[in-house]
């Protein structure tokens, strides 16, 4: 296996080092889901960090890959929006109203009020708070592995205890944890297969995200009198 790993990894250089600039597509899903992404934004950084691809999948795009331009970039919202009004925060976004979107594709100041609201959780005191439940619960869920046989451990532990914590975070019903991360990866799954309809497109992915999360928001209205925050 370690063989195979570094032919992959040595095969990935030697494309990303004679790939033409102008043909450089480093948001192709293939280079990270084969972990090979390394080389191509590596040659990015020493000869082209800022970088523009005319055409991809996704639409043309730009990419900013050294450490204080993308701090430029993310402290000036004023020239570099997040707002999905203007196109959102993710390569494959498109235009939306904005009030239709979460508090991290907005700018300030709105995308400031509503993150003070979710702040507290996640503050040094809130983790600290919640660190009991998430040592028991990561205990009872190494205790329940197979033992002597093989079991997947992303599903299993990975994915179990995420969904668990997000479960409670989101005060979403704990017994349909899983659906979390099934509305995570529609929501990241990229463009469509490309012999997809629109029309499939919505019975696959938008019409079971949307009915899933209104219906929790529906129910957290019902039993707080308020509407969950995103």
């Amino acid at each position: 296996m370690a063989d195979d790993a570094g032919a992959i990894a040595k095969d990935a250089r030697e494309r990303a080092y004679s790939t033409p600039l102008k043909d450089f597509q480093v948001a192709e899903v293939s280079h990270f889901t084969s972990d090979t992404h390394w080389p191509w934004f590596e040659r990015l950084r020493r000869e082209d960090p800022v970088h523009y691809c005319a055409e991809s999948e996704y639409g043309a795009y730009w990419s900013v890959t050294k450490f204080q331009d993308i701090v430029a970039v993310d402290s000036n919202h004023e020239v570099f929006s997040s707002d999905s009004s203007r196109g959102g925060i993710m390569i494959a976004d498109a235009f939306e109203p904005s009030e239709d979107s979460s508090f991290i594709a907005l700018d300030p100041p709105d995308h400031d009020a509503q993150r003070r609201v979710v702040t507290p959780t996640f503050s040094t005191a809130g983790m600290a708070a919640m660190e009991p439940l998430i040592r028991d619960r990561a205990a009872a869920i190494l205790d329940e592995l197979p033992v002597g046989e093989t079991f997947d451990f992303v599903d299993k532990v990975s994915i179990e205890l995420t969904s668990q914590m997000l479960a409670t975070l989101f005060d979403y019903p704990f017994d349909q944890r899983r659906n979390l991360p099934k509305l995570s990866d529609m929501a990241l799954s990229g463009p469509p297969p490309a012999d997809m309809t629109p029309e499939q497109m919505m019975e696959r992915h938008a019409g079971s995200c949307r009915w899933s999360c209104r219906s929790w928001a529906s129910g957290t209205l019902a039993r707080t009198g308020r509407r969950p925050t995103t």
